[in-house]
């Protein structure tokens, strides 16, 4: 197999030097078309074409130009089809000896599957009833010296499709709609917000202190300022509040975040993120907020509010975004599951206690300080029910450590996720504006840090310095767009929803960078021989 793959790589590679020789550069610097393929089928549908007879006899002048990749490339004597495929569609074209003329027809045997070229050409229809070109003119655009993935087995390797996913969308058109859907999602949101009357900002990718959400940081250095930094956890959650502080009232980035945590289906150390904070606001505002803009784009995007997708089990199941949705409250739903009420404890020892005694198996929970314990339970026992959209409202104060308390009961928080297939898709909460209330909880989760929790949030005290010069009630929310397009999608794991998810190198890849690597040195030593 991998002497049939080098040998085609040089035959190519000698195509590519014979239409060189030809004069022909195999590498052109731009092709002006006419049309995209899409609009000339369109056009070819609603328009009559002409006989083949007539085009054979007298050519239009203004012919369509069309450029894209071969997909397929059949041979028959004088006549060659073929389709060509460009981001907006596919379409059969014909290249006939007798009317491109011997010598040009000949340049075929330089042409190969997966070359992109440039045609000329008139529209007509097949006796089979099939829109084609026929090419009164071709150029080669760009030899490919590779093939594409064999037509009928097509990539079916997961890793391959996600370390070539040029190959995955060059086959696959579900999966390049894919993401188009998702440019299109993001694209949905920000006219959303604008419409609300929100500003978008930028905030640092690089901190002095992570905060923002309970997630272990990146770390890297920083050589001019001689520091560490970390690389964002969230997108701006404080860098907004900030904002607001100085005068801004709704506020919204789109925004990729990193968290140097496990990796499995619904995580990955690198994600886009769009939160956003509006001035005045409390969480059951945030809520209603969040019906409406669901509603607006999957209408807009989908048509519809209803979404296939695979549950854990991978059985599919119809999920109904129809609005309102239900709102249960974080401590009722975990005690209706294992009879726990996590407000009776007070420390993470006597809740792990109990939580041993119900037999219930939870990965390192005696490194896990109390918040982040509950948590841990919320998604063993209860987490793993909720199919349909649900807000779950209402989380214990220690578990949030930026969200404002409840009025009516101080051990909780006015704070809400959406739930949906099991996948927590939005974070949100009224925020703390008190900036005696934030400074105790920081130094709450500074002591849960000094015990060993490394997803204990750092106190920032330049936040805190912005909270004491005033900041009005607010309400902020956080959601992960890869999850939502792999939701919408039907997809099982967040990496069929990022272009380019982070691999670690393939050991072909690290041998060829170890070769070129080891030649470059060799000439270096070479040349300070000389």
């Amino acid at each position: 197999m991998q002497q049939d793959s080098t040998n085609e790589f040089h035959t190519r590679l000698r195509k590519s030097k014979d239409l060189r020789e030809l004069g022909l550069n195999p590498y052109p610097g731009r092709f002006s078309k006419t049309h995209q393929i899409s609009e000339a089928l369109e056009i070819a549908e609603k328009e009559d074409v002409r006989d083949l007879s007539k085009i054979l006899e007298s050519p239009l002048k203004t012919p369509f130009i069309l450029a894209g990749r071969l997909m397929t490339f059949r041979e028959h004597g004088k006549l060659t089809f073929a389709h060509l495929q460009d981001f907006s569609g596919k379409m059969q074209i014909c290249f006939m000896s007798d009317f491109l003329g011997k010598d040009k027809y000949k340049l075929l045997k330089k042409i190969d599957i997966a070359d992109f070229i440039g045609v000329e050409g008139e529209l007509f229809r097949t006796k089979h009833g099939e829109i084609t070109l026929l090419v009164s003119k071709f150029l080669v655009l760009s030899k490919a010296l590779r093939p594409l993935p064999e037509k009928w087995h097509g990539l079916k390797d997961r890793e391959t499709i996600y370390r070539q996913r040029y190959l995955d969308t060059t086959m696959n058109r579900d999966s390049l709609n894919r993401f188009v859907l998702r440019s299109n999602l993001v694209k949905a949101l920000r006219e959303f917000y604008w419409s609300e009357g929100f500003i978008e900002i930028e905030t640092p990718v690089l901190e002095n202190v992570s905060s923002g959400a309970v997630a272990r940081p990146f770390t890297t250095h920083h050589n001019a300022l001689d520091i560490d930094v970390y690389l964002r956890i969230a997108a701006g959650e404080l860098w907004q509040k900030i904002a607001l502080v100085g005068g801004f009232e709704k506020t919204f980035e789109v925004a990729r975040c990193f968290r140097n945590e496990g990796m499995d289906p619904s995580h990955l150390q690198e994600f886009t993120m769009i939160e956003h904070y509006a001035a005045f606001w409390d969480y059951e505002d945030n809520m209603k907020f969040t019906e409406r803009m669901f509603e607006h784009f999957m209408h807009k995007l989908l048509g519809t509010t209803k979404v296939k997708m695979k549950d854990r089990d991978g059985k599919e199941v119809e999920v109904d975004f129809k609005t309102p949705w239900p709102r249960l409250k974080f401590t009722e739903i975990i005690k209706k599951d294992c009879d726990i009420d996590v407000l009776d404890y007070d420390t993470a020892e006597d809740l792990l206690k109990r939580i041993k005694k119900e037999k219930i198996s939870i990965e390192d929970a005696d490194k896990l300080g109390y918040g982040n314990l509950v948590d841990a339970l919320y998604k063993k026992v209860s987490r793993p029910k909720l199919i349909q959209p649900t807000f779950v409202i209402q989380h214990p104060l220690s578990t949030k450590p930026l969200a404002r308390k409840n009025d009516d009961d101080p051990r909780l928080c006015d704070t809400f996720q959406l739930l949906v297939n099991t996948w927590e898709v939005i974070n949100a909460y009224s925020e703390i504006v008190d900036p005696v209330d934030q400074r105790e909880r920081f130094e709450n989760q500074a002591l849960a840090k000094a015990q060993g929790d490394e997803e204990a949030m750092m106190i920032n005290e330049e936040y805190l310095k912005a909270m004491e010069h005033g900041m009005p009630c607010v309400s902020g929310w956080g959601m992960g767009i890869d999850r939502l397009v792999t939701l919408l999608t039907g997809q099982e794991n967040l990496k069929d929803s990022v272009m380019f998810p982070l691999l670690r190198p393939s050991e072909e890849t690290m041998r060829k960078e170890k070769k070129v690597m080891e030649k470059a040195r060799k000439i270096l030593k070479k040349g300070k021989k000389k």
